[in-house]
């Protein structure tokens, strides 16, 4: 049996005080419900004529769900009844667990640890409970059962659930399903994941997170269900509280926040940015097919509202459909000759609800029309219901998106569209974004399948022995080492030398030519540009000169660094400069980036991040997501850059990442791309290990 599959509910805590929270929780259930329901408060007879019970163990029937709502310090020991009483599910609306301190946090572990003895199943706690308004339950204190509809929705916060239900009665918004997540301290949004996928009656599935349980099986979970179904999440807490401290160009660049926007970029969850994109997402996700693709045919009867929509869907990233000769030719034996037959469509304001119907029945037979948005504006001869039940009665597999733009002459307009479950928005931009989220999602669909890293063969022995090396002499920073690391990957190094005098650097000048590039080497430098600790272009000629500089200079800004010799390395003059890195986020782990490389990459901030490890696919993605990515194609005549080495560079940083947990932050900047089929060379790299695992 399912959490949803519920036939008997017992209300712990059942007040015959109507003004209390079990009261209205007890009033909800026995509103709609048709099981049976039993109150349990060992203080009174029956509650609202039913019979009440001392304890869920002297309920002689077996008892699905539990709902308590008595205070925190009691919850445990009805847990445990609970658990004894053979419950599969239990909801604890009560607050004063982990949100209210240590000891609070310690009654939800004994909570859960009971439930974990017995096999049972916990929403909450300091929830609001749930609704199925398929099985016509009620268990929340909510006022109202909202009507039956095809959106499941589960939030963090309870008093944005009373809110949303509140306006849903009055928008007419249906569910099927509605969570109030409250403490996540069992039953989370990964399992209301997968349940909400099996359940039939759902087609759209909405979320408001604060946080994310386990955020690398969110991920997992979302990228199977958002195959399946739309998943639109309303992410909150995006600004950084505060400053974080990090070595690395990654780890400047990416904040907390970027790695819960790749985390839903990479499972397939469709991001809403306000509550208002959230429901106006949902309103069409629920309503409407899926488009084919981002093709969009605006009909209007005003020519302002269509440039507004067309600059609108420019913006968006949609394009306007070109319409063929044929729609064309029909268009012009059907409208009058001041219309505008190309899109955006202009009708006319003295359009009738017969204009509207040929023009649509022209437009929908177009090929190149992927879904169609309709304007319309109150005009003197307007109807608006009329218009409404016209674009109704369209049969099409083509969405259709309406904004009637108004108030009180676009009243009867607002109903008929509603009543047919029409998405109508109060202005076009609204309605643009939400067709820009629903094509995402076909794109979302149409992605390779294989999401699975590939395996590369790397010496991971040696890689861990520079490492282990490292923590054993209690050091968190990787320098010149990080290219070891990086061969041991099957990563290509520029050759390089660490010289502790000239003669070892002319040396190499002439074993592998010139021009070289000269750096200090010291775990106490960390931008060596910034001191003067690089010299770049080195000739035979001034090679002496350029190794005096780097010395004097690096004695005069930084003179107690600890200094281990000077890096040289044939000076690479060919290829484009990207970067590829890591940072490690708390809760979804290594975050692999990708971008433009070079002193400039805080600057632009021509980046993408995904959660590792990464597969094929999403090296791809990652790549094709920035504006890097036409440089790196080739522009105006240039050869394309060795894409695919790229991808698997990314690839292998991915996997060394997921290799070694300790690693916390990882930069290789620079990394030289060649020509198609030419290859790649890192040129330098840096690893910062997690000061945890350092020996003391």
């Amino acid at each position: 049996m399912g959490i949803f599959d519920i036939r008997s509910v017992a209300v712990i805590g059942a007040p015959r005080e109507t003004y209390k929270v079990g009261h209205k929780v007890f009033s909800n259930i026995i509103r709609d419900f048709k099981g049976k329901i039993y109150p349990i408060n060992p203080k009174a007879e029956d509650v609202e004529g039913f019979k009440c019970y001392p304890s869920i163990l002297d309920v002689p029937d077996e008892i699905d769900l539990a709902v308590i709502v008595i205070p925190a310090k009691f919850v445990p020991k009805v847990v445990e009844e609970c658990g004894q009483k053979k419950v599969k599910t239990v909801v604890i609306i009560s607050a004063g667990f982990k949100e209210t301190g240590v000891d609070g946090a310690h009654l939800e572990r004994q909570c859960i640890d009971t439930a974990s003895k017995y096999g049972m199943r916990i929403i909450g706690p300091n929830c609001i409970g749930f609704i199925d308004t398929y099985n016509s339950l009620n268990a929340t204190f909510a006022p109202g059962m909202p009507k039956q509809g095809k959106i499941s929705f589960m939030s963090q916060s309870g008093a944005l659930c009373t809110s949303i239900l509140d306006w849903a009665r009055m928008e007419d918004v249906g569910f099927s399903k509605f969570v109030s997540l409250g403490n996540k301290a069992d039953l989370s949004e990964n399992e209301f994941l997968e349940l909400f996928e099996e359940d039939e009656n759902t087609t759209v599935i909405l979320a408001y997170l604060e946080g994310l349980k386990n955020g690398v099986e969110f991920v997992k979970k979302a990228t199977k269900v958002s195959r399946k179904k739309p998943i639109i999440v309303l992410k909150s807490g995006r600004t950084e509280s505060g400053a974080k401290a990090v070595a690395s160009h990654t780890g400047t660049l990416a904040g907390s926040d970027q790695a819960y926007t790749s985390a839903l970029i990479q499972s397939g969850v469709i991001r809403a940015e306000t509550m208002e994109e959230l429901f106006d997402y949902a309103l069409a996700f629920s309503n409407q097919p899926v488009p084919k693709g981002g093709n969009v045919a605006i009909v209007t009867n005003a020519g302002g509202p269509g440039i507004i929509a067309t600059d609108a869907c420019e913006k968006a990233g949609l394009k306007l459909a070109c319409l063929s000769f044929d729609t064309i030719e029909k268009l012009k034996n059907s409208l009058p000759p001041e219309a505008n037959m190309y899109n955006p469509i202009d009708v006319l304001g003295d359009a009738t609800e017969e204009r509207f119907s040929k023009v649509l029945d022209i437009i929908l037979q177009d090929d190149g029309v992927d879904s169609v948005i309709v304007v319309l504006t109150p005009q003197a001869v307007t109807d608006p219901a009329k218009i409404g039940e016209t674009i109704a009665s369209k049969k099409t597999d083509k969405p259709i998106l309406c904004s009637f733009i108004g108030g009180e002459m676009m009243l009867d307009g607002f109903k008929v569209l509603k009543r047919n479950n029409i998405p109508n928005y109060l202005f076009p931009e609204r309605a643009v974004t939400s067709l820009k989220g629903m094509t995402e999602y076909k794109n979302i669909t149409q992605r390779d399948a294989d999401i699975r890293p590939r395996t590369f063969e790397a010496d991971k022995e040696k890689a861990a022995k520079v490492i282990e090396d490292f923590k054993k002499q209690g050091k968190a920073s990787i320098g010149l080492e990080s290219l070891e690391i990086l061969e041991a990957y099957g990563i290509p190094v520029t050759p390089y030398k660490i010289a502790r005098s000239i003669n070892a650097i002319t040396d190499f000048g002439r074993d592998y030519g010139y021009p070289l590039v000269l750096k200090i080497v010291s775990q106490d430098i960390l931008h060596k540009t910034d001191i003067g600790g690089v010299k770049l272009n080195v000739t035979e000629e001034n090679v002496r000169s350029a190794y005096n500089q780097i010395l004097f200079s690096v004695m005069k800004f930084m003179p107690d660094a600890r200094i281990q010799g000077i890096l040289v390395q044939r000076m690479v003059t060919d290829g484009k400069d990207i970067i590829v890195g890591m940072n490690k986020d708390p809760q979804l782990g290594p975050l692999v980036m990708f971008g433009l490389g070079g002193i400039y990459v805080e600057l632009l901030k021509d980046v993408s991040f995904r959660i590792a490890p990464v597969s094929e696919a999403e090296a791809r993605r990652m790549i094709t997501e920035t504006k890097g990515y036409q440089l790196l194609r080739g522009i105006r005549g240039e050869k394309p850059s060795d894409i695919k080495a790229v991808e698997e560079v990314v690839q292998r940083v991915s996997q060394l990442v997921s290799d070694f947990p300790e690693i916390v932050e990882l930069d290789v900047n620079q990394v030289k791309v060649f020509n198609e089929s030419e290859g790649i060379q890192c040129v330098d790299a840096r690893i910062i290990l997690d000061k945890k695992s350092l020996s003391k």
